[in-house]
């Protein structure tokens, strides 16, 4: 599943950044940030305006992306406790 496709609230492990073009720097800077494998995300909420920016939490940092720049990072959704 992609992180721009999670439903609000949800939270998720992150597989991998595709890269849309070679060396691509949004991919590379979505790294650098901290959008690793293996790494928590939740997605907090959407903006009002067709849902985009979305506003992810990694840890204790949150980071207001593109729907587009979420796009590239493809997630595991974690299951939810009932």
């Amino acid at each position: 599943m992609r992180l721009s496709d999670l439903p609000k609230g949800a939270s998720a492990v992150v597989e991998r950044v595709e890269d849309t073009q070679p060396h691509d720097p949004i991919a590379q800077r979505l790294r650098d940030l901290g959008f690793v494998e293996g790494e928590r995300v939740r997605l907090v909420a959407r903006g009002p305006i067709g849902a985009d920016p979305v506003l992810i939490q990694i840890g204790s940092t949150r980071f207001a992306l593109r729907r587009s720049e979420a796009a590239r990072v493809t997630v595991r959704v974690l299951e939810q406790a009932a």
